[in-house]
């Protein structure tokens, strides 16, 4: 008997039903229609595809994840649903919510959610198809991938063998060649037109671009590796076979895309020859956020998803804003009004406002440094974490200024986009010695290896990759290989570790174990002042080893998704209990902080001065809108009167005068406080002279008479 002393408790859901209406409970309506769109339908017209539009700050992965637990809720099977994301990370963070929410719903008491099998990035998903397809698809199911510095060195080889670094005319670097090939496949056009439209340097040598890329393809195929681009090219290759289209499209009941913006042409025609009518797709993303043309995406894709399957897509827009207070919304909104073409959205929160975005003119980047600086400090002052906190810009030399005040003024910060993990030579070491275990005709990997050893140079080491390359046993050509006489002592230690990395019956990791006690001596020999930091990033490794299945499982994710950056940073860190975030904007995509100062708002930057086309223009316009959506509560525009531009250092003009970007227009500014740095001086009142009190000129005359 309840008497008056006790609390009143409500009543938990007890029902499925009942749990499931309390997290939808959670929801708005356009989240809540996204969700819940063609769910346990019967009517035809539901099972429609449906583009969820997502405006920044919107709740894109709450309604992502509560679609993926009300689909399973409602008995989908999760083997036959389909996620896919553009980073290994964000497929967790997705797998995990859509876990929470799922748990909740079912009632289930486990501290672990149901998984999500198929969650994963394009590239990953990719790479286990064409696995189990690899013998209709005349593949070998033990092929390597090549990540972008090992793909860079085999363009580079082959240039090499093909002539074409002694040409007498300057011919394209290997990364160079390597961008040119990469944007060939991804966005599905001729070399001739990626040539005119972002290599014209490059034009004359189309026709030994076309020979150098049929050579690479050759390579790739006798060494049995893929590159990244591969991985979306193969798999788009194998769904235009009708056959195989259905086959796999038949193998997922839902097909779910996140940030379907930054998708490219092949990724599109992927999903277009999995699901032609578009049953069980869901896409989520937002055009105006579409700012990686760079890598080869569209926003056509996202554009022109409600025509593009056999029957029209059903379109949820997300307007509601959770971040942003606004009158940041309302600026924003404002800039990407403008834009030629885009779903039409305008972005809305009830968040209290904390006043409006403020456009700062400075004299220069030096003035622009320090009231950043400055403002950065008062926000510290008045609450705000240095953490919370970013300053952004359109490319990394833009923050050069920036951070030698921070330095001189010992404010710590950390900038994005440092070493990457799989770019440090002793982690490229260590998995190459892997990678050569796994695919022994994988002759950059083997390579790398041999010249380890020391007394082995580049003419030995080509020697035996071409006996292995004859073999029928790779394994035993090693074995069987007569190496100079100094080298003999460590190419049996070498030869012995070979043969125990090929053994089948070896369990993993002790792969990594055997590789790593067959490594570290070189790493001292070789890296002997940096050898206790490198020694850090190997053993990282070795922890990472033990959650993977097997060692093929482990190369293919490490090199899709590798760990963000290395003990062997360049250069101290400026590491504090706490720092200001210094990024690009391509990198702050996705972030979002309390206070964003946003540099170099000027035509010239943004938009670049390389940007001409119209639909470069268009991106540009995205880039700032992304920037200026990244703020909570505080937003400062920097617009500096002059910038340093590198380019123009060579033609002797060190700075660029430059105007307010032309995608704030006379009329957008109501929308800010304006404030110019320094404020002009003070003129002090007029004071009349002081009558004379000598005649000093009369004097200087009658010095003379």
């Amino acid at each position: 008997m309840q008497t008056a002393a006790s609390p009143v408790i409500s009543a938990a859901p007890k029902t499925q039903a009942e749990r499931l209406a309390a997290a939808l409970a959670t929801l708005n309506d356009d989240q809540r229609a996204a969700v819940e769109h063609g769910v346990g339908a019967a009517v035809a017209d539901d099972h429609r595809p449906l583009l969820v539009i997502a405006g920044a700050g919107s709740g894109k992965t709450s309604t992502l994840a509560h679609r993926v637990a009300h689909l399973i809720a409602d008995g989908v099977d999760p083997q036959r649903l389909l996620l896919l994301t553009f980073s290994r990370r964000a497929a967790q963070e997705m797998e995990r919510r859509a876990g929470q929410v799922l748990a909740k719903v079912l009632g289930l008491k486990s501290e672990r959610p149901p998984a999500l099998p198929w969650a994963g990035t394009f590239h990953g998903i990719g790479a286990r198809l064409l696995r189990e397809y690899a013998q209709q698809i005349g593949l070998d199911e033990n092929f390597t991938i090549h990540d972008r510095g090992d793909a860079e060195d085999l363009m580079g080889l082959v240039r090499h063998e093909l002539g074409l670094s002694s040409t007498v005319n300057r011919f394209p670097r290997k990364g160079t060649c390597l961008s040119i090939y990469s944007r060939c496949v991804n966005t599905r056009a001729s070399v001739a037109e990626v040539l005119k439209e972002a290599f014209p340097w490059c034009g004359e040598w189309e026709a030994q671009l076309k020979m150098l890329f049929g050579a690479y393809v050759e390579a790739k195929q006798q060494q049995n590796v893929l590159d990244y681009d591969d991985l979306l090219l193969y798999w788009a290759e194998m769904v235009a076979e009708p056959a195989l289209a259905e086959a796999v499209g038949a193998r997922f009941d839902h097909v779910l895309l996140d940030e379907y913006q930054d998708t490219n042409l092949l990724q599109a025609s992927i999903l277009l020859a999995m699901k032609p009518d578009g049953r069980g797709v869901t896409v989520v993303g937002d055009d105006a956020q579409s700012i990686y043309s760079f890598r080869g995406a569209t926003v056509r894709n996202i554009l022109d998803f409600p025509s593009q399957f056999s029957r029209e897509a059903r379109v949820v827009t997300l307007e509601r804003n959770y971040r942003s207070t606004q009158p940041i919304l309302d600026v924003s909104n404002r800039v990407i009004a403008q834009a030629a073409e885009r779903h039409a959205k305008t972005l809305w929160t009830d968040k209290p406002s904390a006043g409006k975005p403020q456009l700062v003119l400075v004299p220069d980047e030096a003035g622009q440094a320090r009231w950043v600086a400055d403002k950065v400090l008062a926000h510290r002052e008045g609450g705000l974490a240095l953490k919370s906190q970013a300053v952004l810009f359109r490319t990394s030399s833009h923050s050069a200024a920036l951070e030698l005040e921070l330095a001189r003024r010992n404010i710590p910060f950390v900038k994005f986009g440092g070493l990457k993990f799989l770019e440090a030579s002793h982690v490229k070491d260590l998995l190459a010695v892997l990678r050569f275990a796994e695919n022994p005709r994988g002759r950059m990997a083997g390579f790398r290896v041999t010249q380890l050893i020391p007394g082995i140079g580049p003419v030995t080491g080509t020697r035996l990759l071409d006996a292995m390359d004859q073999a029928a046993d790779p394994a035993a050509a090693v074995r069987d290989f007569v190496p100079p006489s100094a080298a003999r002592e460590q190419w049996a230690g070498f030869a012995e570790a070979y043969a125990a990395l090929r053994t089948p019956s070896l369990a993993w990791p002790a792969d990594m174990e055997l590789a790593m006690d067959w490594y570290l001596p070189h790493l001292e020999r070789l890296y002997d002042d940096t050898s206790g930091v490198r020694r850090q990033d190997v053993e990282q490794l070795v922890r990472l080893a033990a959650g993977y299945g097997s060692r093929e499982r482990f190369l293919t994710e490490l090199t899709l998704d590798p760990p963000e950056a290395t003990s062997d940073r360049p250069g101290p860190p400026l590491l504090d209990e706490d720092y200001l975030i210094l990024s690009t904007i391509h990198s702050a995509k996705g972030q979002e902080w309390n206070s964003v100062h946003v540099l170099n708002v000027v035509d010239g930057c943004l938009p670049a001065d390389v940007a001409q086309s119209a639909h470069e223009l268009e991106e540009e316009r995205r880039l700032l809108y992304v920037a200026m959506t990244r703020a909570r509560d505080h937003l400062h525009l920097l617009v500096p009167q002059r910038f340093y531009i590198t380019q123009q250092a060579v033609r002797g003009d060190r700075h660029l005068y430059a105007n307010r970007t032309r995608f704030i227009t006379e009329s957008d500014l109501a929308g800010f406080e304006q404030q110019t740095w320094p404020p002009p001086p003070v003129q002090p009142p007029a004071v009349p002279p002081p009558a004379a009190v000598i005649d000093l000129r009369n004097r200087m005359r009658a010095a003379w008479r």
